[in-house]
């Protein structure tokens, strides 16, 4: 299988190295949780984006968001130094971050972190740790959506695919996912399936 490269890995590729580090001294946890937890929250975010997105209106939304928002090619390094340095001075970024998480998953933030936080071990930190890569997303789609010259209609096609991909690989962003997704579509889902999901995940099973 030749196919490009998603969204999730290209991003997970950008933080390596003085990025993650920079975010797992924030969270006080390890760099190889931080990645495994970077590793859940980016599908988390890119295909909760790609439901949103979905619908023409909500494309039209996020699209508009992004051309105004958009950090203007600023470096990830750059970004998360302001993300991780501004949060004490009132404007600071994880400010931001937090309203951004409110767009992204509406009624169901606390749904989200608290998944990603017993998933991954991180718990209430789970939450710092999405507000710091909310607005790195947002960033990088805007800088994906300036280079490959989209119109919403585009941006909303590659969220779409790549939702559809972090559902079809699975693993502990995609079950985190596809819990949230089906608790917002039929209420079917509570918190607790979600936990059983994380922790059969972590636990291994393909």
């Amino acid at each position: 299988m030749n196919s490009p490269a998603s969204l999730v890995d290209d991003l997970m590729a950008q933080l390596q190295g003085a990025p993650l580090q920079q975010m797992a001294q924030q969270l006080g946890a390890s760099p190889a949780q931080t990645q495994d937890a970077v590793g859940a929250a980016l599908p988390l975010l890119l295909g909760a984006l790609g439901r949103n997105a979905a619908q023409p209106q909500g494309a039209m939304d996020l699209f508009g968001a992004l051309q105004r928002n958009h950090s203007g090619g600023a470096d990830l390094g750059g970004l998360l130094g302001s993300l991780l340095g501004g949060g004490a001075g009132g404007g600071g970024g994880q400010q931001d971050g937090a309203a951004i998480l409110g767009h992204i998953f509406g009624g169901n933030q606390q749904r989200a972190e608290a998944g990603l936080g017993q998933a991954t071990g991180l718990g209430a930190n789970a939450g710092q740790l999405l507000q710091m890569l909310a607005p790195i997303v947002m960033s990088f789609l805007a800088q994906r959506m300036q280079s490959g010259g989209m119109d919403a209609g585009g941006l909303g096609q590659v969220l779409g695919q790549e939702r559809a991909r972090v559902q079809q690989q699975g693993g502990l962003g995609g079950g985190l996912l596809g819990s949230l997704l089906d608790q917002d579509g039929d209420g079917q889902v509570g918190l607790g399936d979600l936990l059983k999901i994380g922790g059969g995940l972590m636990g291994g099973r393909r």
